[in-house]
């Protein structure tokens, strides 16, 4: 694409404080903003024992940040926020509160706590960001835009991408576990192309 993504946190959020929106407003604006945490934590267990993220220990915000901006539509916040959101989650919803209370003791580049509103901002951006993603990727997968050999080189240069994110947030991925995930993506692609000639004639 010509123009990246408008309305990150690339200039306000150094130092993982909860950021301006995509359209420039506070996103806690109906709420506090992000809010100091109690003088005297009581962290609760699961958050002591988490262990993602472990690898970046020691980075700042503006190192994840622009990592991101380089390669993917998402920010630093919105990156480390999905993945709590998905560890995160009971048969009630997402622990909302949790993880913006002790947001410093589960990521090492976030600095300060995060109200429940701001936590839910940003996991709905990241979701809007994905959809929107996905439906430019499909498009272009499905209108002969690539050839067959252009759309494999950019579903291995986003999985490789994909990968080292999980890489950084922990999980362990075998040789034979990442072909493999290769080569099932890379089939699904091709029927995809394949049956999207059929559509377009």
């Amino acid at each position: 694409m010509d123009e990246e993504p408008s309305g990150d946190d690339r200039a306000t959020a150094g130092d993982g404080a909860a950021p301006a929106d995509d359209d420039g407003t506070d996103p806690t604006a109906d709420a506090d903003e992000a809010t100091d945490g109690p003088d005297e934590p009581t962290i609760p267990a699961d958050v002591r024992s988490y262990d993602k993220f472990t690898k970046i220990d020691g980075s700042t915000y503006d190192r994840a940040n622009d990592f991101l901006r380089e390669r993917t539509y998402i920010t630093a916040r919105e990156w480390a926020i999905a993945r709590l959101c998905a560890d995160f989650r009971t048969e009630t919803g997402v622990e909302m509160t949790k993880i913006g209370e002790n947001l410093p003791h589960l990521v090492p580049f976030m600095t300060d706590t995060y109200s429940p509103q701001a936590v839910n901002q940003a996991r709905a951006s990241f979701e809007e960001k994905v959809r929107k993603a996905g439906a430019t990727f499909l498009y272009g997968a499905m209108c002969d835009f690539f050839t067959a050999e252009e759309l494999d080189d950019v579903m291995y240069e986003a999985t490789e991408v994909a990968k080292f994110l999980l890489e950084v947030e922990g999980v362990d991925l075998a040789v034979e576990d990442e072909l493999e995930a290769e080569d099932r993506i890379s089939e699904v692609m091709r029927e995809v192309r394949e049956h999207s000639v059929a559509l377009r004639q």
